[in-house]
């Protein structure tokens, strides 16, 4: 049972912002012409973006192998979360 110190670390901890940006999520057009969210980035998406598997599974990045295609504001978002995280590491 948490006592009144492990509250208050717990909520010291989440209040803090983030140091780095959360990654995107990935979306993909259903057949009605409307944004639903995917399982995971298709591996041409990766690839568009200049990423391998090995650096979407370190910054923690869903990967969908089974998925074909590559949705251009998938690929824009991971360019951007890439060079931001690598600009802090």
């Amino acid at each position: 049972m948490w006592n009144r110190r492990d509250w208050h670390d717990f909520f010291q901890i989440v209040s803090k912002r983030w140091d780095m940006r959360r990654p995107p999520r990935p979306v993909d057009l259903s057949l009605h012409n409307r944004l639903v969210p995917a399982e995971g980035y298709s591996l041409a998406e990766l690839d568009d973006a200049g990423m391998s598997i090995e650096q979407a599974e370190r910054f923690g990045l869903p990967v969908d192998a089974g998925r074909l295609g590559v949705y251009s504001a998938n690929v824009i978002a991971l360019r951007d979360y890439f060079r931001a995280t690598r600009e802090r590491v």
